[in-house]
């Protein structure tokens, strides 16, 4: 198993609301289904997850000054976690 899968907590304002919901959100590898994000996320935090969802954020374009490009497209999963578990990130 592969602990590379998490890239990165999403820290945002949203996401922190759902903290209070038990639910975590997390930039996961693209190649990552939800069966081994389920895994990591128990192995690493020693939690029980409840339930995995995934979304292909797409990429946006961007520009900076005559130069356009796109910001990258990432994977996000959304983990909720079972009633008592909880993650400190």
């Amino acid at each position: 198993m592969n602990i590379e899968i998490i890239k990165a907590p999403v820290v945002t304002e949203k996401t922190n609301n759902l903290a209070s919901e038990n639910v975590y959100v997390f930039k996961v590898d693209k190649k990552a289904n939800k069966t081994q994000i389920k895994q990591v996320i128990e192995k690493q935090w020693n939690v029980k997850v409840e339930s995995v969802n995934t979304v292909n954020a797409q990429a946006k374009k961007r520009r900076v000054g005559k130069y356009t490009g796109y910001t990258p497209s990432y994977k996000k999963a959304y983990v909720k976690l079972k009633e008592g578990s909880s993650i400190e990130l």
